[in-house]
This record gives structure tokens, C-alpha cells and sequence, in this order.
């Protein structure tokens, strides 16, 4: 399911800056984990770098039935974490990051649906509601992955409080998400932000990295324009672009990283995992790539069972309890 992404901008429903669970353009079905208080703050006052007229949160919906979610989030202010939890949790955490182009958050085909599968392995999601870089923010290009960086940190600095294994923390990205995650991935020491509290005493590390249909590059010919345009602003240095291309910033620090894409990606091209994964390689560190001939972009859990795609969680649920951050009961 491929857009454009200046239809995927046209937001259509405004509403007032609540904390993100609660504010909902239509219900969504009631969820056993949905309890008071599932949305935690990442900063406790202000996001850095606020401009003097915050936005204001906003939200498109999609979907033409009363009873399916398919969200569009824009106007994020106040970044947090919205928490779905499994009847019983095994410890491990994952954090969900939907993609969006940078310009918008898929929240429901990226970040609902996905916690949806994983708290049925026994997994505490946290979907991440991270600013958008072109809605005023200073340091524009530093803005998401410090509330991905920050999410890592609350989330460890939480984990007594939801029954986690601080060693056990992945992160799930998907197209700029997946850009955001291996961002995180390759840059977690970079300090981008001055500490706020004891939580950013613990690493921002994620212990695993999955990225579905990601953006990688922002310097190469097959970039996503829209991702690298919304993160760097236009125009944008040679410096900057490759500053900023995950493939270039693999270390001996970076964690195991799990990779799928489909061949038909007309949005997103499946160079950019190839790229990272080449460079993966190159540094001798843990990964796997799962290449699919078909499944276009933006198809998250939505693919029909004969599709090969489909799979794909099963894959990652399988290579997350080889690098040990899933249980092996899972």
C-alpha cells in the first residue's frame, strides 16, 4: 500500500493535546491492557529545542469502518510512550516506532497492530509518539532521535515498574520509523540532548534493532526524498545527508539488527537495507535480512497469509529469541 506523501499530510480531524491513547478520531476497540495512565511523558517539562507556539495535535483518520482504526498522527508536542501490556509479561520490551516520512505518525498500521501481535508472545509494547522535525523545533534533525533516545531510558529506568528485564529491550521501526530505530541503533551515545533526570543515566542502547521496509540512506540516489527533506529541512548539505544515513554509522557498538523488505518497494527501495546490511557485514556485526519479491511498502501486518511477506513476524519473533531478548518459550 503505497501513498504520496502530501496526501498521507492532509489532516483532517483536530484534536485537543490530550495524551495520545485517549485521543482518538474514532474508538478504537477496547483493549484489556488499556489502563489509566498508559501514556508516559518522555521529558517532565518541556521537549528540547520548543518553539514559542507549540503544535497542536491532530489526527486523520482513514478508515471508512466504524469498527478498524487506520490513524494518521501529526502535531505531536508532547512526545511520550503509550503502553500495551500482555496478560503475562515475560520481560521483554519492545519499542514500536511507526514511520510516517517524518512529515506524520502511522499509528495504527505501525504502532496499534504490531502491540497488538507482540503482547500475545508475552511482550510490553511502548509506542512511541516522537515530534515531527518540520513543525518548528530547534536542531530539527537531532529532534526524533532525542525521544527515541529518551524513550530507551525511561522505558529502562521503568522496568520494575512493568515486570522488564532492562537487558531484554528491542526497538521495531518501520520506513522513517525504521530509519528512527537504526538511528538509534548506530547513534545511541551521541549526546543529541542535555540530561533531564536519572533516567538518562541508563543507555539508550536498544539490546535488538528491527527494521521493516526502512529508510536508511539520506545521501544516496535511492534516499526516500520526502523522509530526508521532513528530517534535514531543504536545502540540505552533502554533510548532512550522509551524516544522518544509518548505513554510515555502524559500529563495534551496535546492536543485532533484524531487516525486511520487499523487492516491489516503489516508495522506499530495497537498496537501503541492502546497503545497511552490506555495511552490517562489513563491520562484522549480528544481522539478518529477509528480501521478499513482493509486498510493495507500508504493508506493516496487513498481508494476506499466502503472501511470503506475511511471515515476517514470525521471522523477527524467531531472531529475537536467538539473540536472547525473547524468551525461548516464545
Amino acid at each position: 500500500m503505497t501513498m504520496d506523501l502530501p496526501s498521507r499530510r492532509a489532516v483532517v480531524t483536530a484534536l485537543a493535546a490530550a495524551p495520545l491513547a485517549a485521543s482518538a478520531a474514532r474508538a478504537a476497540p477496547a483493549a484489556p491492557d488499556d489502563v489509566p495512565g498508559a501514556t508516559i511523558l518522555l521529558w517532565p517539562d518541556a521537549a528540547p529545542g520548543a518553539p514559542a507556539a507549540l503544535p497542536t495535535l491532530k489526527i486523520e483518520q482513514r478508515s471508512t469502518d466504524a469498527g478498524f482504526n487506520d490513524r494518521w498522527v501529526t502535531g505531536v508536542a508532547r512526545p511520550g510512550l503509550t503502553v500495551r501490556r500482555p496478560a503475562r509479561a515475560n520481560g521483554a520490551a519492545v519499542l514500536l516506532i511507526p514511520g510516517g516520512g517524518y512529515g506524520f505518525i502511522a499509528w495504527d498500521n505501525e504502532g496499534e497492530e504490531q502491540a497488538r501481535w507482540l503482547t500475545k508472545l508475552g511482550v510490553t509494547c511502548f509506542i512511541l509518539s516522537y515530534r515531527l522535525p518540520a513543525e518548528g523545533w530547534s536542531n530539527r534533525a537531532l529532534v526524533p532521535l532525542q525521544d527515541a533516545q529518551r524513550a530507551v531510558r525511561v522505558i529502562r529506568a521503568r522496568a520494575s515498574e512493568f515486570g522488564l528485564d532492562p537487558k531484554r529491550v528491542a526497538v521495531l521501526g518501520f520506513s522513517a520509523g525504521g530509519h528512527l530505530a537504526g538511528s538509534l541503533a548506530t547513534r545511541h551515545a551521541e549526546p543529541v540532548y542535555a540530561p533531564v533526570d536519572a533516567a538518562d543515566e541508563q543507555s539508550a542502547r536498544p539490546d535488538l534493532a528491527g527494521l521493516i521496509y526502512p529508510v536508511v540512506t539520506l545521501a544516496e540516489s535511492f534516499t526516500h526524498e520526502g523522509s530526508r527533506d521532513n528530517l534535514l529541512g531543504t536545502p540540505s548539505s552533502d554533510a548532512q545527508r550522509r551524516d544522518a544515513s544509518v548505513e554510515r554509522r555502524v559500529a563495534a557498538d551496535t546492536p543485532p539488527v533484524f531487516l525486511v523488505h520487499a523487492s516491489d518497494d516503489e516508495t522506499v527501495p530495497i537498496a537501503n537495507s541492502l546497503a545497511l546490511y552490506q555495511a552490517l557485514l562489513a563491520a562484522k556485526r549480528p544481522a539478518e535480512l529477509h528480501a521478499f519479491d513482493q509486498g510493495g511498502h507500508g504493508f506493516g501486518t496487513r498481508l494476506p497469509d499466502s503472501a511470503p511477506a506475511s511471515v515476517w513476524p514470525k521471522l523477527f519473533a524467531a531472531y529475537a529469541t536467538r539473540q536472547r531478548v525473547f524468551p525461548a518459550a516464545v
